[in-house]
């Protein structure tokens, strides 16, 4: 990337300084029945810690946090504040909820600008457990194992850790060097990390038991793109239907957007060229879906040199999954909107790059109108599955229908191989990076469990 474009990718949100966020952090109530805490996904102890700002105590407050999360920078960036704690806040009814995530974000990197804290490594003796995957939720699953006295090694197929928090979320949300740090806390605390270590290829589960692991557990996220069937015209005749014919996957101008947006983390770490990422300058983009990805995509579209963004959505503003306050940026950006709309026709040259799509827009109890639009690029915000490496590697794995692993409630998160664990995304419960924490945590409680009764077991025996 040039110096442009690197600065475009700055990050957008300022962080407080230490006076703004001690007269934040005052105007907490300080409430009986915290609802904030209540519309935490992992009940963060906010009032206790907002309360130890207030008063300038910085290390009493990241120790409150830690306790219940290991990625507090991320989440004071990137969680879904205006749905969860702020959105619960009682001062919110006068309009002025505490700004909670900048609260935490600001203490979090406080925290760790200063090394203000440092956590006394517990003696790993409870047992072994492998990770695979260091995303939010392998992060999760094992900085808490490794606080009960577990020792954790995690197994990571990329060269940086982090999943989605690294190669999903652009830099001017998410800068990465702010997850660099998180995961450096971890190995602090005595996590192992395998770095460019793919599970399903190099090793298998059977290879980690092998090595003496008491419990494994997969964190792996979704990596297969689901796919749209759309007619693909070229010199007026439809070549995506009959023998040979050519999908959308075919198409090198069409992306989903999570491989999209790894693809510009990857050019901006000089890992690929620029000319690798199939968005020209000056391009035409249409990014299917409306959440949080989707925005994302289109704001990243824009930052690296498209002229024109348009996301298309097949229902209204007030059904997108997106918060409003993404939705708010996009806009000012200039990302344009396309409400109850879809794709109905793709048009490509003798080379098939995009030249033209065919939008329908289809308002309740309105005619459908259509347009033909020029185009370049589509990039697709409409999901993705699990790939299915480990599940082929593994006997007794199974997943369902849909790939995502079966798993159970007791002991939580056990697959159908005993002593392999999963959750998050691979297991079918997509949601926010806070919402695969908060599942990640109940599932180290089911493999804390589960390895203490296995020991118990053969101790009995013995």
């Amino acid at each position: 990337m040039n110096q442009n474009e690197r600065k475009a990718f700055q990050e957008v949100n300022e962080s407080y300084t230490m006076a703004e966020a001690i007269a934040e952090a005052q105007r907490c109530l300080h409430c009986k029945v915290p609802q904030c805490k209540k519309g935490c996904p992992i009940s963060n102890d906010i009032p206790d810690w907002v309360h130890e700002l207030s008063k300038g105590n910085m290390g009493n407050a990241i120790s409150i946090i830690r306790t219940k999360s290991n990625l507090p920078a991320v989440c004071g960036r990137v969680c879904a504040h205006e749905k969860q704690c702020e959105g619960n806040c009682v001062l919110g009814k006068k309009g002025q909820p505490l700004n909670i995530g900048k609260l935490e974000r600001f203490v979090a990197d406080f925290d760790s600008e200063n090394a203000l804290t440092h956590e006394n490594i517990v003696e790993k003796t409870r047992g072994k457990v492998a990770v695979i995957g260091a995303g939010p939720s392998g992060i999760t699953v094992a900085g808490d194992l490794s606080r009960m006295g577990f020792a954790v090694e995690i197994f990571e197929m990329e060269a940086q850790c982090g999943g989605v928090l690294r190669y999903g979320i652009p830099e001017y949300r998410l800068p990465k060097e702010v997850v660099a740090r998180e995961i450096r806390y971890i190995e602090k605390m005595g996590v192992v990390i395998h770095r460019k270590t793919h599970v399903g290829v190099e090793i298998t589960v059977d290879t980690l038991f092998a090595q003496g692991f008491d419990a494994v557990f997969i964190g792996t996220g979704l990596s297969k793109p689901k796919s749209l069937e759309i007619p693909i015209w070229q010199n007026g005749r439809c070549i995506s239907e009959g023998e040979g014919a050519t999908k959308c996957a075919d198409l090198k101008r069409i992306r989903l957007a999570t491989h999209f947006l790894r693809r510009v983390e990857l050019i901006s770490e000089g890992f690929m060229k620029r000319d690798e990422l199939p968005v020209d300058k000056g391009a035409r983009v249409f990014v299917i879906g409306c959440g949080n990805t989707a925005m994302d995509a289109s704001r990243t579209a824009l930052r690296i040199g498209a002229s024109e963004v348009d996301i298309i959505y097949h229902k209204g503003i007030d059904s997108m999954s997106a918060l409003r306050a993404e939705y708010d940026d996009a806009v000012k950006e200039g990302v344009r909107f396309n409400w109850w709309s879809s794709i109905q026709e793709i048009h490509v040259d003798d080379n098939l790059d995009i030249t033209e799509i065919v939008l329908e827009t289809k308002e309740t109890d309105k005619e459908p109108v259509r347009r033909t639009l020029p185009a370049n690029n589509i990039i697709m915000a409409i999901g993705a599955t699990p790939a299915t490496k480990i599940v082929r590697t593994t006997s007794g794995l199974d997943n369902d229908e849909h790939n995502f692993l079966i798993t159970r409630e007791v002991p939580y998160g056990m697959t159908t191989r005993k002593g392999v664990f999963a959750g998050g995304d691979v297991v079918g419960r997509q949601a926010t990076v806070v919402h695969a924490m908060q599942d990640a945590k109940l599932v180290a409680e089911g493999i804390a469990q589960y390895v203490d009764a296995v020991k118990l077991i053969a101790a009995i025996e013995e």
